[in-house]
């Protein structure tokens, strides 16, 4: 993923995305799997990304597009809505446009939806 974000480093992410992240990292720190210090550290490096970053808002166009898309893939609701995000940005114009993402079943999805999709092996 860092190698992903030094090739590009104008992100464009749906405006739930620090939300996502910062549940990821608390979940984790409960599971054990990170440290406090490592909470800490992650949390103040997404802030710093966070900050140069810029977010797709919660539109109804952003809404009705992920309802559609929700009747066409086998999405949670807020992978729908990232998913939307990413169209909105793309003016529905996917082809030749990059959507990074770990997550199996959204990565299909957009893939299906037009996008290209990094990192190009499988994600979780």
């Amino acid at each position: 993923m860092l190698t992903v974000l030094k090739d590009d480093r104008h992100m464009i992410v749906w405006w739930g995305t620090q939300i996502e992240c910062v549940s990821a990292l608390v979940r984790r720190g409960r599971e054990g799997v990170l440290q406090p210090q490592g909470e800490l550290e992650a949390r103040t490096a997404l802030d710093v990304l966070g900050s140069s970053w810029s977010e797709i808002q919660p539109t109804d166009r952003v809404r009705s597009t992920a309802e559609r898309l929700l009747t066409v893939h086998p999405l949670r609701a807020a992978d729908a809505l990232q998913l939307a995000s990413a169209l909105i940005w793309s003016d529905d114009v996917s082809k030749r446009r990059v959507f990074v993402c770990l997550d199996d079943r959204l990565r299909d999805a957009a893939r299906k939806e037009g996008f290209t999709v990094f990192p190009t092996g499988t994600g979780r």
